[in-house]
């Protein structure tokens, strides 16, 4: 167990702790070394993620790939009827094919048949995922491992925009912030181990604004970490009141957890001068990816996880422009092996090589998970990415703060809308005309104004509420 896992329970008390304790305690955290932190298998996972040599990355996939092969199939009760496959393949490619499929149901109804017999239950670290699809699930990391490699990873996603050891990051990640509940509060707080200037998620709306501009000039943040709905509202902000003194300080932008709509990534550019990088990954730490500055697609690293993209069977799609689901194989965890784990998430491949990572499989967009796709009388799905961006730049000019689509039969659907002024009669006939046409006679539309679009537990935004079973729809036609 490293030092960060052992003290992770206390993440939770020293966050709501008062300012002067978290500097306090933080600076004083932050000057322990990062192998001291992390553990020992920190600068192996760094040199892992650091490497960009083809055939080492061939070659250290595939032992990694053979490894967790054999430790599943020799360990994990729910694989021991596939032992004997082990004497039979000498290609774990191969091997890795005649395993079934899981998904998160089948890990949640039969989590202990999942967990390797050879490894302490004092090696696990009890972990729960977001319930982005409002089913949340238990499954177990591997202390001293999992997220130390995740640590490594991501310092190397991050190096793609630059920040350096010091510098101030602003998050505005879902995080509340303890102090902005209460009458007069401050709505921001310093984390001095990250080195985080971090917003409050819960107050996004433009009366609040002044004051994040006036932190961000106090802390003077050179990098942002943001779902993209929650730096949407301040670039808006930004935009309608220019501050290049903040805004043109900011060297690159990471966006997480949430697909990114082509009229938020717009407006964002439009602010913030410098790369903005899109990054995909899950509680369950099976996968990675992120984009490039010069490059929006999603590059998976290799020695990370075994990527995979399947039809609704199973089947593996290797034709570019087909949509199918992401299925991981992730390695390193030898306490809950995740094999060939479907994700729910929804991508189509590229067939554009990119010199600066060969070798890493690469999609050309990850349309969300399979809950985010509307479904049309006929039964084609249609993602949210592509109808949102039909009627933004109408919405936009009434000042739409969030939105929200929500259906419950095929062929129809609800978009609501948060806006600081009521939309004209002209205007709602126009959007709704334009979602209509976008679906090309597939579905008809109904909008609604609301008051609030609550948000999940995490502070994330959901796109879609999705009362349908995508699963019947897949396959009966591509994706719009």
């Amino acid at each position: 167990m490293t030092l960060e896992d052992f003290l992770h329970p206390l993440l939770g008390p020293y966050i709501a702790s008062p300012q002067w304790v978290k500097s306090s305690i933080g600076r004083m955290y932050s000057w322990v070394p990062l192998t001291l932190r992390r553990g020992r298998s920190y600068q192996r996972f760094f040199h892992e993620a650091q490497l960009q040599d083809r055939t080492q990355i061939e070659h250290l996939s595939l032992r990694k790939l053979a490894d967790t092969l054999r430790w599943t199939l020799e360990t994990v009760p729910a694989y021991q009827q596939y032992h004997p496959l082990l004497k039979q393949f000498d290609d774990p490619i191969a091997l890795l094919q005649k395993l079934p499929t899981v998904n998160k149901n089948d890990l949640m109804h039969n989590l202990p048949h999942f967990l390797s017999r050879n490894m302490s239950r004092r090696a696990g670290m009890k972990t729960f995922t977001g319930g982005s699809t409002s089913v949340p699930m238990m499954f177990y990391l591997h202390k001293g491992i999992s997220r130390t490699k995740e640590y490594a990873f991501m310092e190397r996603f991050q190096q793609r925009v630059g920040p350096a050891n010091n510098d101030v990051v602003l998050a505005l990640r879902g995080r509340g912030v303890p102090t902005a509940g209460r009458p007069g509060g401050r709505l921001w707080m310093y984390e001095p181990i990250k080195h985080q200037l971090i917003l409050s998620s819960d107050h996004l709306e433009r009366a609040y604004m002044p004051e994040y501009i006036d932190a961000m000039r106090i802390w003077k943040p050179v990098c942002i970490q943001a779902f993209p709905s929650t730096i949407y509202p301040l670039a808006r902000w930004l935009k309608e009141h220019p501050a290049p003194d903040v805004s043109e300080r900011i060297k690159g932008i990471m966006l997480f957890s949430e697909n990114v709509l082509d009229h938020h990534m717009k407006l964002i550019r439009s602010v913030f001068p410098c790369p903005v990088l899109c990054h995909y990954g899950h509680s369950e730490r099976v996968l990675m990816a992120a984009s490039l500055p010069d490059d929006d697609r999603f590059f998976f690293w290799p020695q990370y996880g075994h990527f995979e993209l399947v039809d609704n069977e199973g089947k593996p799609i290797t034709e570019p422009g087909v949509l199918g689901e992401i299925v991981g194989t992730g390695f390193d965890n030898q306490v809950m092996p995740f094999i060939r784990y479907r994700t729910g998430d929804m991508a189509v491949l590229s067939d554009r090589p990119n010199l600066a990572l060969p070798g890493f499989p690469v999609v050309e967009r990850i349309e969300g998970r399979r809950q985010e796709f509307i479904v049309c009388r006929d039964h084609r799905l249609i993602s949210i990415n592509s109808l949102s961006a039909v009627h933004i730049g109408d919405l936009a000019l009434a000042g739409v703060d969030a939105m929200q689509y929500e259906q419950d039969k095929p062929g129809h659907f609800q978009i609501k809308v948060v806006t600081t002024l009521p939309l004209s009669s002209g205007s709602r006939q126009g959007i709704v005309r334009a979602l209509e046409a976008k679906t090309q006679g597939g579905c008809t539309a109904e909008l609604a104004e609301v008051d609030e679009i609550p948000r999940t537990q995490r502070g994330k935004h959901r796109m879609l509420v999705q009362h349908l079973d995508i699963s019947r729809y897949l396959g009966a036609s591509e994706a719009k």
